[in-house]
C-alpha cells in the first residue's frame, strides 16, 4: 500500500528451486529487469536497500499530523467518480461480485479466475472494526457502471516483538478494459489516504508479482481431483510421453 511501511508476499512459481525463490534472488532479478515507476517513489522496503545494516527499523516515514493529511479525494479521470461500496447492501454486493468474477485474478490464459461468493464477500470485507470508507469503488460517471474496486481492513499485526495496528489492502480490480488507464496507482493512493484519516500507517498486502519490496515469498501446489476434465477443457495437458491413464 502506497505511504506505508510495507509487509508483502508474493506467489511464485512452482518450478523454482529453492534457491530461486529466496529473496536476495528476487530482488537481484528485478533490480536488472524492472522497474517500478509508481513504487519507487513510494516509502516502501526497495530492492537497493536490503542487506543494508545502517537502516534503522521501524516506519520508513514517521505519521503525518492527521491535520496535515490531505482532506479531499484523489482525482479521477473525468469520466469517473468515487464512491463508497455498502456492502451490506444486496445491490452494492452484486455489483462488487460481478466486477470481481468478470475481472480480478486470472491465469494468462484468462480461462480461470477467482470466484468469490457474495456470501464470502460480505464476511471477508466486515470484520470486527471495519471502516465501509475503506470499501472504495469508482464508477463511471455517465452509466454508473462500476469499474474498479480496493479495499482495506483493519488487522493487528506483529513485527517481530511489536504489534501493529494496520490496514490489509485486498481486491484491489480494475476492469479489463481500463486496464491502460493508470487507475490502479490513484486507487491505492486514495485508500492510503483514508487509511491515514484514521490514523493507521502500516499497512499488508499481497501480490502475485514482484513488487519492491517482499519480506516473503511462498509456493504452492495444486492437486488435480479430475485430470481427465481438466484436460478436456484444456487446464491441463498432457505432457512428452504421458497417456491420459
Amino acid at each position: 500500500m502506497a505511504g506505508d511501511n510495507n509487509v508483502s508476499s508474493t506467489s511464485e512459481n512452482p518450478n523454482s528451486d529453492e534457491s530461486e525463490t529466496s529473496i536476495d534472488a528476487i530482488a537481484q532479478k528485478v533490480q536488472v529487469s524492472k522497474r517500478h515507476k509508481f513504487w519507487e517513489r513510494q516509502p516502501v522496503g526497495q530492492f537497493k536497500d536490503l542487506g543494508n545494516p545502517s537502516l534503522p527499523e521501524g516506519p520508513i516515514e514517521p505519521p503525518t499530523p492527521l491535520s496535515k493529511v490531505k482532506q479531499e479525494p484523489y482525482n479521477l479521470p473525468v469520466p469517473y467518480e468515487w464512491i463508497t461500496c455498502d456492502m451490506d447492501t444486496e445491490e452494492m454486493c452484486s455489483e462488487v461480485y460481478n466486477l470481481l468474477a468478470n475481472n480480478y485474478v486470472e491465469d494468462d490464459e484468462s480461462m480461470f479466475r477467482f470466484n468469490y461468493s457474495k456470501d464470502f464477500l460480505q464476511w471477508a470485507l466486515r470484520p470486527p472494526g471495519y471502516h465501509t470508507s475503506w470499501h472504495i469503488g469508482v464508477r463511471v460517471k455517465a452509466s454508473k457502471k462500476l469499474v474498479a474496486f480496493i479495499t482495506g481492513v483493519p488487522a493487528r499485526i506483529r513485527a517481530k516483538d511489536t504489534v501493529l495496528n494496520m490496514v490489509e489492502i485486498n481486491f484491489l480490480c480494475v476492469h479489463k478494459k481500463l486496464r491502460s488507464k493508470r487507475l490502479a496507482p490513484v486507487m491505492i493512493k486514495e485508500v492510503t489516504r483514508r487509511v491515514h484519516l484514521e490514523n493507521i500507517w502500516q499497512a499488508a498486502y499481497t501480490a502475485g508479482v514482484v513488487l519492491p519490496t517482499p519480506i516473503s515469498t511462498c509456493q504452492y501446489w495444486h492437486r488435480s481431483l479430475n485430470p481427465k476434465k481438466l484436460i478436456d477443457v484444456g487446464f491441463s495437458r498432457l505432457g512428452a510421453r504421458m497417456t491420459m491413464s
